[in-house]
C-alpha cells in the first residue's frame, strides 16, 4: 500500500505520494548464462516500466539509473525521471537486448573491479544529481537503493562487493541488494544448499548489509521482483490502528475508550485498471482526476502526525456476509515494521497480531470495522462512515474490503432456486460443464490480457519511430577486438558526471586525450548540442 496524501471530498491538502527510493540498477553480464537470461530480463524491464510510466497520479517511482557490468561498467542510462521517460528507458533495453548476440565468450574478460566501480561511479552520479535537482525540485527521498542483478554464485558477487567497497563512503546508501538469477542449468546444483545472507559480521565491513536474494531465470519472476519496487516500502510509521474492545472491560462502552491497539501497515493486492489508459475499467474511473482510490487508502494516507483508526465493532461468521456486498480494492494488513517503535512493543504487536489471525481462523469469524474520520474539526456536519470486513488468512495478513451500508443498498429481488431443474436442460449444462478444463485454484500468473503490450504502444505512439542510439551516434572501439555485429558498440547516453577510472586489462596502455581537464564541472551538464544529440 503505497503510503502518500490523496485529497478527498473533504478539505483541501496538498496531494503527495509516496516514492519508492531512488534506484540504480547494475546488470552483471557474464557468459555463458547471459544469453540465456537476456531475453527474459529485457522482457520483464519493459513490462514493468510499460507499467510503471503509465499509472495515472502521483509518480511511484522517483529517479532510475542502469548500468551494465561486462569488460568494464558503462552508464547506459543516467538518472531520470521514471514517468514521461519511457522512450528513454525503452532504448536502454534495447541496448542491453543486443548483447544477446554476442556468442562467443572471449568477447568478455571480467575484471575484478568493475563491479565495485560501477557501484562508486553510480553513486558519485546520484549525488551530483541530488545537487543538481535540488535547486528545483527536492528528492523525497536523499538515500539511494542499488541493486546488482548477477548470475554468478550470488554469495561471489558479495564478497566481492564487501572487499572492494570496504574504503568507500556508503552514508548515501540506502540498500545494497544483490540479485542472483537462477537459470534451468544451475538450478539443480544449487537446490541442495540454499542461499543464505550473509552473516552481520561479513556485512558489518560496509556498515551497511548486503541483501542477497534469488530469483528465477523467466519472465514472471523478473516482473514480480521489479513491481516491488511499487510497493511502500517505508518504515518511517505505520499505516493504521486497528482498535479492538479491551478484555479488560466487560462494558462496551468502556473498552470502547480503552482499546487494544494493532498497529498495522497496509498494502495494496493488485493496481486497479482504472490508473492505466485504455483499459476496460479506466472509462468508469470516478472523478477523482487521480483515479479510483478505496477509502481507506485516501484516509490512511492523509496524515503523519495521526494514523488512521479501525474500530472493531463486532463479528460475523464467515457464512454470513455475501461477497455482493463487499466492494472497491482489497488490501492488506501487516503487523508493522515501522522502525521508530521500540524492540519489544513491535515483537508483543506481532505477537497479538498472530493469535488474532489464529483465533480467527479458528473460529471461522470475520470482522466488522468502522473507520474513524482524522480530523473532526474540519468538517461543517459529520461526515459519513465506512465500514469495513477483515478477514483472516493461513498468512500472517489480513484481508480488508470496504462493505456496503444502507444508504448504498439498492433493491434486488432474489428468487429461490427451485430444487428440480428439467431434466432436459440438466443433462446438456451437466454435459457443457464436464468439458470444461478444471482447476483447484486460481492463479491469475497464467492469465494475461495483452496490457502490456498495449500499454507499450499507447505509450510510444506520440513519440513516433525512436531513433536508437546506434544509428545517432558513432560507433567506438571496444578493447576486445570483434566483428561489430558480434557485440553492441553503440555510444552510450552520456553520464552527467565524471566517470570514475576505468582498470585496463593487464598489458594495456591507457589512450589519454590530448588535453584533460583536472575538474569534472565539464561533465555536469551537457551542452545544448549535445542534449539534442544524446536525447532525440
Amino acid at each position: 500500500m503505497h503510503h502518500g496524501r490523496i485529497t478527498s471530498k473533504g478539505p483541501s491538502t496538498p496531494v503527495h505520494f509516496y516514492q519508492q527510493p531512488p534506484r540504480l540498477l547494475i546488470v552483471h553480464v557474464t557468459l555463458p548464462s547471459w544469453a540465456d537470461i537476456c531475453s527474459n530480463l529485457c522482457e520483464a524491464l519493459q513490462n514493468f516500466f510499460s507499467l510503471a510510466c503509465s499509472l495515472m497520479g502521483p509518480s511511484r517511482m522517483s529517479v532510475f539509473s542502469l548500468y551494465m557490468v561486462q569488460n568494464q561498467h558503462e552508464c547506459i542510462l543516467p538518472f531520470v525521471q521514471v514517468k514521461g521517460n519511457f522512450a528513454r528507458l525503452q532504448t536502454c533495453i534495447s541496448e542491453l537486448r543486443m548483447l544477446r548476440m554476442v556468442q562467443k565468450e572471449g568477447c568478455f574478460r571480467p575484471q575484478c573491479s568493475s563491479l565495485k566501480l560501477a557501484v562508486e561511479d553510480g553513486l558519485q552520479q546520484f549525488k551530483q544529481y541530488s545537487r543538481h535537482v535540488s535547486t528545483s525540485a527536492a528528492l523525497t527521498c536523499t538515500s539511494l537503493e542499488i541493486t546488482v542483478l548477477t548470475s554468478q554464485p550470488g554469495k561471489q558477487v558479495v564478497k566481492q562487493l564487501e572487499n572492494g567497497l570496504k574504503n568507500t563512503d556508503l552514508v548515501r546508501v540506502r540498500r545494497l541488494q544483490v540479485v542472483e538469477i537462477t537459470n534451468e542449468v544451475l538450478e539443480w546444483i544449487e537446490s541442495a544448499s540454499p542461499v543464505e545472507e550473509p552473516s552481520k559480521d561479513e556485512s558489518s565491513i560496509l556498515g551497511t548489509d548486503i541483501d542477497l536474494q534469488t530469483i528465477d531465470n523467466d519472465i514472471v519472476s523478473m516482473e514480480m521482483f521489479f513491481k516491488a519496487w511499487l510497493h511502500n516500502s517505508g518504515t518511517d510509521q505505520e499505516h493504521i490502528h486497528l482498535l479492538l474492545p479491551s478484555v479488560c472491560f466487560s462494558s462496551f462502552s468502556i473498552a470502547k475508550e480503552n482499546p487494544m491497539c494493532l498497529k498495522c501497515d497496509l498494502q495494496e493486492r493488485l493496481l486497479s485498471p482504472s490508473l492505466l489508459p485504455g483499459t476496460a475499467d479506466s472509462s468508469v474511473r470516478l472523478d477523482d482526476p487521480k483515479g479510483d482510490f478505496s477509502t481507506i487508502y485516501q484516509m490512511a494516507s492523509q496524515s503523519s502526525a495521526s494514523r488512521y483508526k479501525l474500530r472493531v465493532i463486532k463479528a460475523l461468521k464467515f457464512s454470513g456476509v455475501c461477497e455482493s456486498l463487499m466492494f472497491g480494492l482489497p488490501f492488506i494488513l501487516r503487523p508493522t515494521s515501522c522502525w521508530q517503535l521500540d524492540w519489544d512493543e513491535l515483537e508483543t504487536n506481532q505477537q497479538h497480531f498472530h493469535a488474532l489471525c489464529h483465533s480467527l481462523l479458528k473460529r471461522e469469524w470475520l470482522l466488522l470495522a468502522k473507520g474513524e474520520p482524522l480530523n473532526h474539526g474540519h468538517w461543517e456536519t459529520v461526515p459519513a462512515s465506512t465500514f469495513f470486513v477483515i478477514m483472516p488468512s493461513p498468512t500472517l495478513t489480513l484481508l480488508v474490503k470496504a462493505v456496503a451500508t444502507r444508504e448504498l443498498m439498492l433493491p434486488s429481488p432474489f428468487p429461490l432456486l427451485p430444487e428440480d431443474p428439467p431434466g432436459d436442460s440438466l443433462t446438456t449444462v451437466e454435459s457443457m460443464l464436464d468439458n470444461l478444463e478444471l482447476e483447484a485454484t486460481y492463479n491469475p500468473l497464467q492469465i494475461w490480457s495483452h496490457l502490456y503490450s498495449h500499454l507499450s504502444s499507447t505509450l510510444t505512439k506520440p513519440q513516433g519511430r525512436l531513433q536508437s542510439s546506434r544509428e545517432s551516434r558513432p560507433q567506438r572501439k571496444h578493447p576486445c577486438k570483434v566483428n561489430s555485429e558480434c557485440f553492441l558498440q553503440a555510444n552510450r547516453i552520456r553520464a552527467t558526471v565524471a566517470p570514475l577510472p576505468m582498470i585496463l586489462a593487464p598489458g594495456r596502455a591507457p589512450k589519454l586525450p590530448a588535453a584533460q581537464k583536472s575538474s569534472s564541472e565539464a561533465f555536469l551538464l551537457p551542452s545544448n548540442e549535445e542534449e539534442e544529440e544524446e536525447y532525440p
